[in-house]
């Protein structure tokens, strides 16, 4: 790719400010837990696999700038990491990764734990890494010349540690001299389609056109749309999942018209503790995102507003999961 999402950097985590893409080409750098958590929070780094994998470096700079490795100590870290954004759980899992490698190591001093814990977010880094190209080349198999490909929100390069979920399907069926068209819903009210993917995919020379979240149905009619593939924050034993907010639309539209409709998302993702979409936490942001989200006013003072920024779609409308284990059939396709 020709940009760094995440890499640490000597005592330091370097973050690609994607609240200020596309216009500004930004790299925060981070010495301190807290300055990481933020940039959690307000979307600097985002995409479940990218901030399990900020949040496990975030656990190493805590240690580092507190002098501090006690097991009190590092658990409060952890779970103010994990209080950041309550529904990928990917953000769970790594930081409960870190933990568990911790407490296998026993007593340690400063030096000790500070080489466990920022090999093992290295390892966090690096393995999801390798699952979005196994993700790549299993989604590339289920392509042709010639599709038409709908995507929602960013799962790509931005969102993760290597080059992407559903975007990973999309580069590696490039790489391999597949004539491909995609469609990216803009996906408000934060426009990740139109701010983030977008530009990363143009970075990378792809054929992309940007659509308002509301004409996909009307090129899905048109049979412009070959498949609809998206990412998820997390994955129920159900299948159901939790995705940026505008999936489930996108989802009814897809089965409406007969199109595939993808799910690609590492092992990481699929959460086995949680039964069903129901039982997922739905993170709601602050409501000046829809009314003033990029620093002008659209909506009237003291209008109320709703603003998930998830919604979840059930299995019942997934064709496949797309994983890097492989090809897992939804209920559409059985």
């Amino acid at each position: 790719m020709k940009f760094n999402t995440i890499q640490r950097q000597g005592d330091k985590l370097v973050l690609l400010a994607q609240t200020k893409l596309p216009q500004e080409t930004t790299y925060l750098e981070l010495d301190d837990h807290h300055d990481v958590i933020a940039a959690i929070k307000r979307l600097d780094v985002r995409g479940a696999p990218a901030i399990g994998i900020a949040a496990a470096y975030g656990m190493a700079l805590a240690v580092q700038q507190a002098g501090r490795w006690d097991s009190e100590y590092i658990e409060q870290v952890a779970r103010d990491f994990q209080s950041a954004r309550p529904t990928a759980v990917n953000l769970f899992w790594a930081v409960d990764r870190v933990l568990v490698r911790v407490r296998e190591q026993g007593p340690m001093d400063l030096e000790g734990t500070l080489d466990t814990l920022w090999s093992e977010a290295e390892a966090i880094h690096e393995e999801d890494r390798l699952m979005c190209e196994r993700i790549g080349k299993y989604g590339a198999e289920l392509i042709n010349d010639g599709d038409g490909i709908l995507t929602h929100c960013n799962a790509g390069a931005l969102a993760t540690g290597g080059i992407g979920t559903a975007l990973g399907v999309i580069y590696t069926a490039h790489e391999q001299g597949k004539k491909i068209r995609v469609f990216a819903d803009e996906t408000r009210p934060l426009l990740q389609g139109a701010r983030l993917t977008s530009w990363e995919l143009m970075q990378e020379g792809i054929d992309v056109t940007l659509i308002c979240d509301n004409m996909a149905g009307m090129l899905m009619k048109q049979g412009v749309i070959n498949h609809v593939i998206v990412g998820a924050d997390r994955i129920a034993e159900n299948g159901d999942f939790a995705n940026k907010i505008g999936t489930y639309s996108v989802a009814v539209l897809a089965k409406h018209h007969g199109v595939p409709f993808y799910v690609a998302a590492p092992s990481s993702t699929f959460d086995n503790d949680t039964p069903t979409g129901n039982d997922i936490v739905i993170e709601e942001r602050a409501p000046e995102e829809v009314t003033e989200g990029f620093g002008r006013r659209t909506a009237p003072d003291g209008v109320q507003v709703y603003s998930p920024a998830f919604d979840v779609t059930p299995f019942e409308l997934v064709t496949a999961f797309i994983t890097d284990e492989g090809i897992k059939p939804g209920e559409r396709e059985g």
